[in-house]
């Protein structure tokens, strides 16, 4: 899907008035004449400010304004500056650089530095988005932790717009410091809040094994139920990191300290249930016994996290033929908020938290060696192994039984031979094989397993690669690549949960409906890439690229993900008419398909198909006027051809016949851009932007056919499926030095 370009606006009055004066008394120094000695101290800044209307409403903007902050007013404004000052005398610089201060999507940033000695940033940033849907909803409290729901009685449409936003905003310092030329220090500190909420929900379908009290659905109650609830988002991420770089003559070696810590004011969600919602034909009753107990427990949001890492990297130069690189690290991950101070309960007898920690240990090496003048030889192995320490404690209480979590270690091996020839000075082949082993730690018998009928520990992966390419030539230059690999795997795993696992060597011991995890299974992959750049003429140059893949699925039944394609094609050109008039276009055709089967239930083809057109031109007409534009167009379009499994029901078979199965959904958007630049003075201008977008846009999740999806509540999600937006922006600019 295309993202809207952001666009910066107005704010200029007070502000502006304030930059020019503060900036004038340079502007007036360099009309002045200068000992010699001060020369050597310079500056430039510029400043633009200007109007902006964008039409339509928020409904016509849902794409256009998801990311630019141009969403609900008609007017906007602009306001960039750039504030640079050096001294060549001592090697000093500074600058203020400011972008979209008019918006809410502002950033600035501050350098002062020495060339060669010192340096130190200081950033600010901030990035609103706007979620494209539309909620309607009687919920009271949306986007807190404890929303109440409240059945729209009046039926859909007749609640309140509620409107899905989440906030950035972001602050960072960097400072590096020099010793000499061999030796550098560099830190940075980032700190970011997140605030707003995002699309969410709970639901329930009694009877199941989770609850088997929870009575199903009747003529006279309603035991199955889907809410919308927004995630409410009020959250810090900060990360750190300290890092020391030496570059010897031969030795090179670079060592820090990586972390990340995230803290959430939001401990989980708990909303407040009525006693009766919709069934599933929208009639209002009764919930079944034990619903609305189940649909009010509290749900868990992301919880406090930290990780730190330590590393050493490096090269060494034995010969200017040969050199090693090397990489230890050592990270540990632990999540070990509080339950009680989330708002959960039900822990297990004498556990507060998970006390989750995840170590990972990894070490590489690597050795690159040309033993003759056209043959260059690359050899590389890399260990990793991820360590869950975490606990293991009774989670999960199902009637009578009961279940821990897992461990989730893993070793993993992978190793690298490759293979470079100079045939000639422009014509050079590469041939290579890659390894990868895993080694997943041992079931932990006391965890129960879904959704999958097997296990596999151990898998190994081998991928054989050649490639040719020419080097650029007078007017050509390309490369083609293939690539194939071979996943298997050690014996699968059948789990009994609770009980452990048992080792199947006959597959056929599988029942027919069996379903295996498309991540472990057997898997032939081959991949095929052709790109070349080529400059018949010195006004004209092309790019062409051609991809294509393919993965083969191999498992004990023919349910889950049997196999997998992809291809795309693009071309890029480049043309220039004259010294001051350049065209430029591009096309970009892309497929993805995906073949998986469900038992008893549907055999679904996916083809997603992807293409993408667009040409521009720009140039000037004098020296005081500049023209430019383009015209872009996407499709992108998922189609779910659908046919049944011979076991599948009577009731899907007549539902797939009165139906048709899923329509396809479909995204279009067309854009023009124009732009004109007028030059009043050497250092002031005059700059017209104009854009005209139109997006079409269908999902059938929230909307088919002109009929929302009601949730048991009667909220609905809907999103204008036409949207047009005209563009009109205005901006001077005025620079000196």
């Amino acid at each position: 899907m295309k993202t809207p370009v952001r666009h910066t606006c107005l704010r200029p009055t007070a502000v502006v008035i304030a930059l020019l004066a503060a900036f004038g008394p340079a502007h007036a120094q360099t009309t002045e004449a200068k000992p010699a000695e001060e020369q050597t101290k310079q500056a430039h800044a510029s400043v633009t400010v200007g109007g902006a209307w964008a039409s339509g409403d928020s409904a016509d903007r849902a794409f256009f304004g998801q990311y630019n902050g141009m969403r609900d007013q008609s007017f906007y404004g602009l306001l960039d500056l750039d504030y640079r000052r050096w001294d060549t005398a001592d090697g000093t610089s500074t600058g203020l650089i400011g972008t979209n201060l008019g918006l809410q999507t502002r950033e600035l940033l501050f350098y002062w530095q020495k060339q060669g000695d010192w340096k130190f940033t200081a950033d600010y940033g901030e990035l609103i988005r706007r979620d494209p849907y539309t909620i309607n909803t009687g919920l009271a409290g949306a986007g807190s932790t404890s929303p109440q729901v409240v059945h729209l009685d009046g039926g859909t449409g007749s609640g309140s717009d509620f409107d899905l936003r989440t906030k950035r905003q972001g602050l960072g310092f960097g400072f590096s410091k020099w010793f000499g030329s061999a030796l550098q220090l560099e830190a940075s500190l980032k700190s970011e809040n997140k605030d707003g909420s995002r699309i969410f929900g709970i639901g329930m379908n009694c009877m199941s094994v989770v609850a088997p009290t929870c009575g199903s659905t009747t003529l006279a109650s309603t035991g199955s139920s889907v809410l919308l609830l927004p995630e409410p988002i009020n959250s810090n991420h900060s990360q750190a990191e300290l890092r020391l770089n030496y570059a010897g003559e031969r030795l090179r070696l670079t060592g820090g300290y990586y972390g990340s810590f995230y803290s959430n004011s939001n401990g989980a969600l708990t909303p407040g249930i009525p006693g009766s919602l919709n069934n599933p034909v929208g009639t209002l009753l009764p919930l079944s016994n034990g619903l609305q107990d189940i649909l009010s427990n509290p749900v868990a949001l992301p919880p406090d996290n930290r990780s730190q890492t330590l590393d050493l990297a490096g090269n060494y130069t034995f010969t200017p033929s040969t050199r090693a690189n090397f990489k230890l690290a050592y990270s540990q991950a632990r999540q070990d908020q509080d339950f009680a101070s989330a708002g959960l309960a039900g822990a297990p007898a004498g556990v507060g938290s998970l006390d989750g920690e995840v170590a990972t240990t990894l070490a590489q090496i690597g050795l690159v060696s040309r033993p003759i003048a056209k043959l260059t030889l690359l050899a590389e192995g890399r260990y990793e192994d991820r360590n869950d320490k975490t606990p293991i404690a009774t989670y999960n209480v199902q009637g009578a039984s009961t279940y821990t979590n897992r461990d989730y270690s893993l070793q993993r091996i992978r190793g690298k031979l490759q293979a470079t020839y100079q045939f000639t000075s422009a014509y050079q082949g590469v041939a290579g094989v890659d390894y990868e082993s895993i080694d997943r730690a041992d079931f932990t018998p006391t965890s129960a397993v879904g959704g999958v009928s097997a296990l596999r520990q151990d898998t190994d992966e081998t991928t054989w690669r050649i490639q040719l390419r020419r080097r650029m030539t007078e007017s050509f230059s390309g490369e083609i690549r293939f690539s194939s690999s071979d996943r298997n795997g050690s014996n699968w795993l059948r789990p009994t949960s609770g009980g452990g696992v048992t080792e199947v060597s006959d597959t056929s011991a599988f029942p027919a409906t069996a379903i295996f995890s498309p991540t472990l299974a057997d898997r032939r992959r081959d991949q095929l890439k052709v790109q070349a750049n080529w400059q018949p003429t010195d006004a004209l140059f092309l790019m062409f690229s051609a991809a294509g893949g393919k993965d083969d699925y191999s498992m004990p039944s023919a349910y889950a993900l049997r196999d997998s394609k992809m291809s795309l094609f693009t071309i890029d050109a480049n043309y220039a008419l004259s010294d001051a008039w350049n065209l430029n276009g591009f096309a970009s055709y892309g497929t993805q398909k995906v073949n998986q089967a469900r038992p008893a239930g549907a055999i679904l083809a996916f083809d997603n198909t992807n293409t993408t057109i667009g040409f521009g031109a720009n140039g000037r007409i004098s020296e005081q006027i500049e023209l430019g534009g383009s015209l872009a167009y996407i499709n992108d379009n998922n189609a779910y051809a659908q046919t049944l499994d011979p076991l599948a029901n009577p009731s899907s078979e007549a539902l797939l016949a009165a139906t048709g199965g899923l329509p396809d959904i479909k995204f279009q958007q067309t854009e023009l851009r124009l732009y004109g630049r007028y030059a009043l003075a050497k250092n002031q201008a005059l700059r017209l932007d104009a854009i005209f977008q139109r997006t079409k846009y269908n999902d059938w999740g929230y909307e088919y056919s002109g009929v929302p999806y009601a949730f048991s509540d009667n909220t609905t999600v809907s999103i204008l499926q036409d949207q047009k937006v005209a563009y009109i922006g205005v901006s001077y600019v005025y620079a000196w030095r």
